[in-house]
């Protein structure tokens, strides 16, 4: 499964690429772009363990940027 979803309040091109990197090395993740310019994140994991790909990558975000939210 492959969606993409808006980030709210990501500060820094930079901050993108640390939660980008976090995020590719999560267990079951199949790819994970992040985009600064649109603000967006789109996450590509296998579909019996999403949510939980989904949950841990949140908190990976918030662990690089704690006042980035992901709008789910």
């Amino acid at each position: 499964m492959k969606k993409t979803f808006e980030l709210e309040d990501l500060d820094c091109a930079n901050c993108a690429r640390k939660m980008q990197e976090a995020v590719e090395k999560l267990d079951g993740v199949t790819s994970c772009q992040i985009n600064f310019m649109t603000q967006k994140m789109t996450l590509e994991a296998d579909d019996a363990v999403f949510d939980k790909v989904l949950k841990a990558a949140i908190k990976e975000i918030g662990k690089v940027e704690p006042d980035c939210t992901v709008l789910v």
